[in-house]
């Protein structure tokens, strides 16, 4: 089939991650707290929302920093994670951390007319409150190929499962960490990119539809 649309250069990619610490009762509710991002031809980024991680990474096609911050929290927060995410109380504290909102702003400026690589993208954009348009997202476990691989394919699968079956290589083995995250989500779409864009190049989508409840998180 004829391509109807032009493949994206590289420069048009950043890679999205977040992770969170809880608020609320028995911290349940999670709330961003760090924003990592990686290095593109634009401005700075950060994320925080109520209902947020407590990281977040933005990185480029290749992996590199651009951004990275921790978010103070809007709300009390009731369990740090620090088991899980390696976040402590201090590093939530003014001087470590940006104010949510400048946080926001500044992410939203960073992935405006990017493209955005990620796994489980609507609960980052979701935490942020920043919608970002469908056609311009990568979501990593959505992509019907690697969910086929693993004969999973009406199941998100875990980013620490698709590494190890796609790639043979271990992530989240002592934190959670956004960036390395970030990085390892790019890592699965750039193995595929070619295909991946090639199919969308010929008007095709080759991904499944993310939960409906988070259809305010896509334009």
């Amino acid at each position: 089939m004829a391509q109807k649309y032009p493949i994206p250069s590289p420069e048009k990619f950043l890679a999205l991650a977040t992770t969170s610490v809880g608020c609320g009762p028995g911290g349940g509710t999670p709330m961003i707290a760090y924003v990592p991002h990686v290095r593109a031809p634009t401005p700075q980024l950060a994320l925080t929302s109520l209902l947020a991680p407590s990281r977040v990474a933005v990185v480029d096609y290749r992996g590199h920093e651009v951004f990275c911050s921790y978010v103070l929290p809007t709300n009390p927060v009731t369990d740090y994670r620090t088991n899980t995410t390696g976040i402590q109380a201090s590093d939530l504290q003014p001087g470590n951390a940006l104010p949510w909102k400048e946080v926001q702003q500044r992410v939203a400026q960073l992935i405006r007319d990017r493209i955005l690589v990620g796994h489980t993208l609507w609960q980052d954009l979701s935490v942020l409150g920043i919608p970002h348009p469908a056609v311009a997202t990568r979501d990593v476990a959505l992509y019907q190929p690697f969910r086929n691989a693993l004969r999973s394919p009406n199941q998100v699968i875990g980013l620490q499962t698709l590494m190890w079956h796609l790639m043979r290589r271990r992530v989240q083995e002592t934190h959670v960490c956004a960036m390395e995250n970030a990085r390892a989500a790019l890592d699965l779409y750039r193995s595929h990119s070619e295909e991946w864009e090639a199919t969308v190049a010929r008007g095709q989508w080759p991904s499944f539809l993310p939960p409906s409840t988070f259809s305010r998180c896509y334009l």
